[in-house]
């Protein structure tokens, strides 16, 4: 599977996603992307490399340990990874292809805000009639 940021300076490869996709809600997350929550997989090191413009990756420790990293020119968010760990965390929606699988949960819950709501919202598969 390939994947690559908005400008297209970034791309990685992956040979298989290791983890179940999870959105997670955490305060950070939820700043780091500017969005209710983001899709996360885990991806072994050993399935995973940069393809184009890993000079071009700026990082952020957003907590100890913890680098989000993001290209530097558009600022899209591609993984976090602790340096350690024997795996990446792959923002799924920086993937191109299909990943085959779908979500298993939403973790995190407890950091929603009150102005998060899916239900009793109404929704267009593109913009609204009259706009």
């Amino acid at each position: 599977m390939r994947g690559s940021c908005l400008c297209g300076a970034v791309a990685y490869e992956i040979d298989s996603i290791d983890m179940p996709i999870s959105h997670c809600h955490c305060h950070t997350c939820r700043k780091a992307q500017a969005a209710a929550f983001v899709s996360t997989a885990g991806v072994m090191r050993a399935h995973f490399r940069w393809s184009r413009g890993e000079d071009k990756l700026s990082s952020y420790e957003s907590s100890p340990g913890k680098f989000r990293r993001f290209c530097s020119q558009c600022g899209t968010h591609l993984i976090a990874e602790r340096t350690h760990q024997s795996h990446v965390i792959v923002r799924v929606a920086s993937l191109d292809d299909d990943p085959g699988i779908r979500p298993v949960a939403h973790i995190w819950a407890s950091h929603d805000v009150a102005w998060l709501q899916y239900e009793g919202v109404r929704s267009w598969p593109e913009w609204p009639p009259g706009r």
